[in-house]
C-alpha cells in the first residue's frame, strides 16, 4: 500500500507535484494542519450551539435509517443530530477558509485551473457523531446523491477534532475513483454490496483515514467510503464541503440544480512547484 504524501505547510496554496499525482491516481490526499487553530475553535463553538439548540435545518441520525441509528425520532436517541446542514450559512469563518488561497488554490490545481464553485445542495455541513446513537455508513460513491454532466467533483472533510477508527473516522479504498463498477455491484440504495465476492475483494484494500484537528481530506466523487458508528463517549465533529469546476454544471431541473452555488475566488497559480 502506498503511502501518501507529506503535506505542504498550510500556509501555501499550492500543491507539489507529488501530491497532485497521488491524488489523481488515487482518488484522495490527506492535507496537514490547513485549519488554523483559532479559526477551527471557532467552527466548534458554533457546532457546539447548532447542536445544543437544535438550531435548523438539521438531520437526525433517526432520518437516515442506516445500521445502528434509531429507528424513530421519538425512539431513545432519536432526537440524535447527524448533521447540521447549511454549514456556510451558520457563520462566516466557513466561508472565509474555503475562499482562503490555502484551500481555493489547492482545488484550482486539481481542477486544472478552471474556475470553482461550491454547491450549496450537496455536503454544505458539519457531520457529527455522538457517542451511544451514531450510525454506520455503508461504502458508496458520493455521485450516488448528485446529478452533473460529469462525475467530476471533490469533496473535502475538514476535522475540527481528532479522527480515529474507534470514534468513527472515513475509510477510503484508494484508487476505487478510476475503477469501473456494473449496477449489480450497487444495492437498490446504491450501495456498494459486501456480500459479493468481487466487492469483498476490493473492500479489502481500505485503509483508515486518520485526521488530526485542523487536518483535511480532499476526495473525489467516484472514491468508494465508509464509516462506522462512534464507539468513544467524546462527540466527532467534521465539516463538509464539495466542488466542482465551472465547465461541469448541475443537469437543469435536478436535486443539484435547486440551489445556489458559490464561486471561489480565482486564485492565480504560478511557479513550477504550483503547476500539476
Amino acid at each position: 500500500m502506498q503511502s501518501a504524501p507529506i503535506s505542504q505547510p498550510s500556509a501555501q496554496s499550492f500543491l507539489s507535484s507529488e501530491e497532485a499525482k497521488f491524488f489523481q491516481e488515487h482518488g484522495y490526499l490527506i492535507v496537514r494542519q490547513l485549519l488554523p487553530d483559532t479559526e477551527r475553535q471557532m467552527m466548534v463553538e458554533v457546532t457546539e450551539s447548532g447542536l445544543q439548540n437544535e438550531i435548523p435545518p438539521v438531520e437526525f441520525e433517526a432520518d437516515v435509517h442506516y445500521p445502528g441509528a434509531p429507528t424513530s425520532l421519538d425512539a431513545v436517541g432519536g432526537r440524535t443530530v447527524r448533521r447540521l446542514k447549511q454549514a456556510y450559512s451558520r457563520h462566516p469563518v466557513f466561508g472565509e477558509w474555503m475562499a482562503s488561497p490555502a484551500v481555493a488554490g489547492r482545488l484550482q490545481q486539481l481542477f486544472d485551473g478552471r474556475r470553482i464553485l461550491m454547491p450549496l445542495a450537496h455536503h454544505n455541513c458539519v457531520m457529527t457523531k455522538q457517542p451511544r446513537f451514531s450510525s454506520d455508513t455503508l461504502w458508496h460513491q458520493d455521485i450516488r446523491y448528485w446529478t452533473y454532466r460529469r462525475p467530476e467533483l471533490i469533496s473535502i472533510w475538514l476535522a475540527l477534532g481528532t479522527e480515529r477508527p474507534e470514534n468513527g473516522c472515513l475509510w477510503v479504498i484508494p484508487g476505487s475513483h478510476r475503477r469501473e463498477f456494473g449496477p449489480h455491484q450497487f444495492d437498490e440504495a446504491l450501495f456498494f454490496r459486501t456480500d459479493l465476492a468481487e466487492n469483498q475483494a476490493l473492500i479489502q484494500s481500505r485503509i483508515p483515514v486518520e485526521l488530526d484537528p485542523g487536518d483535511v481530506l480532499f476526495f473525489h466523487c467516484l472514491t468508494l467510503h465508509a464509516a462506522s458508528k462512534n464507539a468513544t463517549r467524546k462527540p466527532k465533529f467534521a465539516a463538509v464541503f464539495t466542488f466542482r469546476p465551472e465547465d461541469n454544471p448541475p443537469e437543469p431541473g435536478s436535486r443539484s440544480a435547486a440551489a445556489a452555488e458559490l464561486l471561489l475566488p480565482d486564485i492565480q497559480i504560478k511557479g513550477s512547484e504550483e503547476t500539476i
